[in-house]
């Protein structure tokens, strides 16, 4: 009798998790995204780059150097909506090694800030004590961009998208996100 009852408290007591699938992982790490401050995000434009800020009216060129490859390009009253320097002012400082220099580039910075967006889920891995692993995409949102500012971030040098693990417990019968690596 005894060993019945005992029984039966270890099975009351032991409920089983819910399944984690590829969705309800996508949707806690996409919860906590959304949790977090939105932020700007920081791209790296090559000389095409430049090119299509002075095209897009971002900026102006206001000084060429001497040597005919520096010059300062400053922001006009459209770029200044649209993005904003890392180090503050208003002033691109173009300095390539030479006129040939196809390598040089710069970072800018959005204006439009986003939270990050998680995709591309792989399905949930057993993990030691319980816990879940979920491989998938961290990506970095242009959303709120105008559409020139999203082709320079599509150039080289960018990387906007990487992949990271998200580790999921059981908390309470449920599943809930513990950490991203």
């Amino acid at each position: 009798m005894l060993v019945f009852v005992g029984s039966g408290l270890m099975l009351s007591g032991c409920k089983s998790a819910p399944e984690l699938t590829k969705a309800n992982a996508l949707a806690l790490i996409q919860a906590k995204y959304d949790q977090t401050p939105v932020a700007s995000a920081e791209i790296t434009i090559d000389l095409n780059g430049l090119a299509r800020g002075v095209t897009a009216n971002y900026w102006a060129r206001t000084k060429l150097y001497p040597n005919k490859y520096w010059a300062d390009f400053t922001l006009t009253p459209v770029g200044k909506k649209v993005i904003k320097l890392p180090k503050g002012g208003d002033v691109l400082q173009w300095r390539p090694e030479n006129a040939g220099d196809k390598n040089f580039t710069m970072v800018i910075e959005t204006v439009a800030a986003n939270h990050l967006k998680a995709s591309d889920a792989g399905d949930p891995q057993d993990e030691i004590g319980g816990t879940k692993s979920v491989s998938y995409l961290e990506n970095i949102s242009l959303d709120g961009a105008p559409k020139d500012v999203q082709i320079m971030a599509d150039g080289p040098g960018n990387k906007l998208s990487s992949k990271h693990i998200a580790i999921f417990t059981v908390d309470a019968g449920a599943w809930k996100l513990q950490s991203i690596n």
